[in-house]
């Protein structure tokens, strides 16, 4: 005899006949207890509390719908199985609007049964093994693999696989596994920002994965060759994890396919969403539009101002005819965005409209700076649940389902870069001229300790504007911040444990892009 998996009334006024069915249950374990009437069944469940209810539709006195409401008041958690010879759809339909978890029609074999008791009673412990089991296992092989050569491929599957790991871990918090993950990202980063170190050189030549300035041509432009309505959406600062707690609301509308490509360094919005915009590294921006080209000294706000020009310039240089004006839109606060989400059949007559969405990257500056987002997003796994509730009740997930009628549309979804938690600080030093960000700088003489960076002399090698000889970065490697020894213990203090961008890390690199095709 198994231990006692759970307490079971099952509520039948045929019982008599359904007792090969409870002799199995209890063999395997389940406490069965037994009513012949609805009426009985609500006196034993407000004695004792039942884990599982199997109820007759068919009964004399209160029926089985009557007796389905009055359990769901008793305890609303408790899941109620349907098991009837009624096979009305009216029946089924009502069952459902009053809350039935499963509805099975007699005659039930004994596999059914035991497959609604695993299903409600033993699908947590049947989770938690089985992720105990993959993450043993899988946590051994990225160890193992992290001592082999790997490419950018490589790299995206250790990527995907400590990703899933994280979402699947957040829903199983005593298993215990949490501080072993987080070692384990830590060290992935640490050995993925010396591959990038070693190889990004070569994949600014066109030597490697798809890059920033690749986007737009790999995964826009083919969807253009058709007159259908194009969108493309960049969510900025949007990291991968975020994305899969979005796209379980999006599957009921579309079909989904993910590709994956690299941002380009540094990983911050003027130099990587530019460079998607554009179809350009940043040097060849400034050389050949210099009046579009971000000015690092000017506002954060007006680094990006020219997208929509660039993106012309673009598919004017791979002579792409639209059949009307490219539109575009910047969404940076709540209102505008429910008048765009208001509208957006409008732009589903244009060819193309491209939409930036400043949300993400929003709720990530605003958790460093008001103690409460801190206190509501305190880790990763509620970093996650903030941005799958604030997609719930966005104008983005409006617009997508309004999108989701209009025949033949694609829509194509990514972002700039994504943003790592930054625990650890390192002192930098520069000058005024020095950009502020906090995972690279730029500057004349720029240092920090080399263990913690990468260092770029020549900006050139890595197609970056440069001003001189002197000139140089610094991009922050893992979950390095850096801090300038002047108050050097306040911003440490205030930037310690905030997702920032700009350096090199899994987060913030490797990105998802998005095809959806209405179902």
């Amino acid at each position: 005899m198994e231990q006692q998996k759970g307490n079971i009334l099952w509520i039948d006024d045929e019982i008599e006949l359904l007792k090969p069915h409870i002799i199995l249950l209890k063999q395997r374990g389940y406490n069965v207890s037994t009513a012949t009437n609805g009426d009985d069944a609500i006196v034993m469940a407000q004695r004792e509390r039942f884990d599982l209810f199997f109820l007759d539709e068919s009964m004399v006195g209160m029926t089985g719908l009557e007796t389905l409401g009055r359990l769901k008041d008793i305890d609303p958690s408790a899941p109620v199985v349907m098991v009837t010879k009624n096979e009305a759809e009216s029946v089924m339909e009502e069952a459902l609007g009053r809350r039935i978890d499963d509805y099975l029609t007699k005659p039930v074999n004994p596999a059914q049964i035991l497959a609604a008791c695993k299903k409600f009673l033993e699908s947590r412990r049947i989770a938690e093994q089985k992720i105990t089991q993959d993450y043993t296992q899988g946590f051994n092989e990225i160890a193992r693999r992290l001592f082999d050569f790997m490419d950018w491929d490589d790299w995206l599957d250790i990527y995907l696989k400590l990703v899933g790991w994280s979402i699947d871990l957040d829903g199983h918090p005593e298993l215990g596994f949490h501080q072993t993950l987080r070692d384990q990202w830590r060290e992935c980063n640490a050995e993925f920002g010396k591959f990038t170190e070693h190889n990004y050189r070569r994949w600014a030549t066109g030597e490697g994965p798809v890059l920033s300035p690749n986007v737009v041509d790999k995964f826009v432009i083919p969807h253009l060759r058709n007159e259908t309505p194009v969108f493309f959406f960049v969510i900025d600062c949007m990291r991968l994890d975020q994305w899969l707690v979005m796209e379980d609301l999006i599957r009921p509308y579309f079909s989904v396919q993910k590709d994956y490509y690299s941002s380009i360094l540094p990983t911050s919005t003027p130099y990587a969403r530019n460079a998607i915009f554009s179809g350009l590294f940043p040097s060849e921006l400034k050389k050949h539009y210099p009046k579009f080209a971000p000015d690092m000294s000017a506002a954060e706000h007006s680094q990006n101002a020219y997208e929509k020009e660039l993106l012309d310039a673009l598919l004017k240089r791979r002579r792409i005819s639209l059949k009307n004006d490219l539109a575009y839109v910047k969404i940076i606060d709540t209102d505008f965005g429910k008048r765009i989400e208001n509208d957006i059949l409008r732009y589903a007559k244009q060819h193309l409209t491209a939409i930036v969405v400043n949300a993400v990257d929003m709720i990530a500056h605003s958790r460093s700076d008001y103690p409460i987002l801190k206190e509501i997003a305190p880790d990763e796994a509620a970093y996650r649940s903030l941005t799958r509730s604030w997609f719930q009740h966005s104008s983005f997930f409006g617009m997508l389902k309004t999108l989701a009628s209009v025949p033949g549309v694609k829509i194509v979804i990514t972002t700039d870069h994504g943003s790592v938690r930054c625990l650890r600080a390192v002192k930098a030093l520069g000058d005024r001229e020095t950009s502020t960000c906090l995972r690279f700088k730029h500057g004349k003489n720029v240092k920090t300790d080399s263990k913690n960076a990468l260092y770029i002399r020549n900006p050139e090698d890595y197609k970056l504007p440069g001003s001189g000889v002197s000139d140089n970065y610094i991009i922050a490697k893992e979950d390095y911040y850096f801090v300038y020894p002047t108050d050097y213990h306040h911003y440490v203090q205030r930037y310690r444990d905030s997702f920032q961008h700009g350096g090199i890390s899994l987060e913030e690199m490797m990105l998802p892009v998005i095809t959806l095709e209405p179902k």
